[in-house]
């Protein structure tokens, strides 16, 4: 940041990030997971691969991407023309963390009678490094698709594995990671709200671990979790996912209550994504200003990562057209 030239505060500054998009021909995109005010000035809020998708299909020449890494990297995969922005680049994911790509190149080939299906959290090399990448909308669709015996390694979250293990019958190799922010939630506080709200249904993400998706009435992504609560007859909620969905849920049902899923202290602080959270709109500001930091990537590389995404649009494709091939 040029300590020279501050970013604008208050009104201000959203005056001038809107200035700096309309210059730079940028289009601004923002995860369910961003704070609220950053999600009210975005042109698309919603899932990270649907987000990429619909940004590929602008005339922008630039991305602003906030959300995290991955996320962005993506959208650089869908639209290598185009100069993708994110507002801090320390925006990472502890599922991308916990997948080291030579460690994950080595695992595979320690099995190589099985294909790789990854979810989409990982990075540009996990991604070239696998046969098919899934989200969680996905991942049960394409897995349909895939013959009963065919032996799979699926990475990064353990949670979504199993889950899908649990509801498909397979038996996936798993690789062992976990989103901390999912991992948090604890089963003793929900179901002492569960208690509370006796005839409110619990809404989780699939990343969610199992002793909290046991308690679940409706298990999705968050587009999906967003779509239960539109069609739930229910005036409470309960979310077991990164609370900032709710500012979308509020937003489209002020007459609903939603409460967040409680941590082990018993409030939803811990659950607060903390990479998420990097992203402010001083930070946009500056990215838009400077055109930095910006997501580059070798051709090869993006090459190799595009052709397990496109491996998943292929084997979803019944669902492409209805917009549900979500992301996170």
């Amino acid at each position: 940041m040029n300590i020279l030239t501050p970013p604008p505060s208050g009104p201000a500054l959203i005056e001038e990030i809107a200035h700096l998009k309309r210059v730079r021909n940028a289009v601004i995109l923002a995860h369910y997971y961003q704070k609220p005010e950053i999600q009210d000035l975005a042109d698309f809020v919603g899932d990270s691969l649907d987000l990429s998708r619909k940004a590929a299909a602008t005339d922008a020449d630039v991305i602003a991407f906030c959300g995290v890494r991955f996320m962005a990297e993506t959208a650089k995969i869908l639209s290598p023309t185009k100069t993708v922005i994110l507002p801090d680049m320390d925006a990472g994911c502890s599922l991308e963390d916990s997948c080291p790509p030579d460690k994950f190149a080595a695992f595979r080939a320690q099995h190589p009678d099985h294909i790789a299906l990854s979810y989409i959290n990982c990075s540009a090399e996990v991604k070239a490094l696998s046969d098919i990448i899934v989200t969680s909308s996905s991942a049960e669709i394409i897995l349909a698709k895939l013959p009963a015996d065919q032996k799979i390694i699926f990475g990064p979250d353990r949670h979504l594995g199993g889950y899908l293990n649990r509801k498909t019958g397979r038996d996936m190799l798993l690789w062992p990671g976990v989103c901390i922010v999912h991992e948090a939630f604890s089963e003793t506080e929900l179901l002492k709200l569960k208690a509370q709200h006796r005839h409110a249904p619990v809404a989780a993400h699939p990343e969610c671990p199992p002793h909290i998706l046991d308690h679940a009435d409706y298990v999705g992504s968050t587009s999906g979790i967003l779509a239960f609560a539109k069609t739930s007859p229910a005036d409470t909620l309960i979310v077991a996912t990164e609370p900032h969905i709710i500012h979308q849920m509020t937003l489209a049902m002020p007459h609903k209550t939603f409460i967040g899923a409680p941590g082990a202290d018993g409030n939803c602080n811990c659950n607060i994504c903390p990479f998420m959270a990097l992203n402010t709109l001083e930070k946009l500001y500056v990215a838009l200003r400077d055109l930095q930091p910006q997501i580059e990537m070798e051709e090869g590389l993006r090459l190799r990562a595009k052709k397990s995404l496109d491996a998943m649009l292929e084997l979803a494709s019944d669902s492409v057209g209805k917009g549900d091939l979500g992301g996170r």
